[in-house]
């Protein structure tokens, strides 16, 4: 009787060996997102867009060099940026949300130079950083999933 548990024991061991070597993976289905998904991104997306809309208006004021309301328009207006884009990027992919995050960093920056450049009265450093800003934003916005 143990002569047949020892060769039972290595057939189905062969067997499961044979059965496991000739199985194909299953496919892993790339991640999409919800609807609940979409829906929230939709809403920051808008949000952030109305943001972006007004960027014309801190261009005339660095051109105007009033660096008192460019100061006040981006802690005013610009103010819920940062919660915007942090609160949407949560909402991304988990593949696309490295790079989300890198660019808004990016815009972040750009805004604390703008910020830096009104209170030292640098034209230069303003605009520069303005033209800057609106890349990033652009890019920002090509990572997000299109309706």
């Amino acid at each position: 009787m143990a002569k047949y548990r020892s060769i039972l024991a290595i057939l189905l061991a062969f067997v499961t060996t044979l059965l496991v070597s000739c199985s194909s993976p299953a496919k892993a289905k790339p991640p999409t997102y919800t609807s609940a998904q979409l829906e929230q991104i939709q809403i920051y997306q808008s949000d952030i867009n109305a943001m972006q809309q007004r960027l014309p208006e801190l261009a005339t004021l660095i051109q105007k060099r009033e660096w008192t309301n460019v100061r006040n328009f981006i802690h005013g207006p610009l103010g819920e940026l940062r919660s915007q884009t942090s609160r949407l990027i949560r909402n991304l992919l988990p593949n696309a949300q490295p790079e989300a995050e890198k660019l808004a960093k990016n815009i972040f920056g750009r805004l604390i130079k703008i910020d830096f450049a009104a209170e030292s009265t640098n034209y230069d450093l303003a605009i520069r950083s303005y033209g800057e800003l609106r890349r990033d934003l652009d890019a920002f916005f090509q990572l997000l999933p299109q309706a």
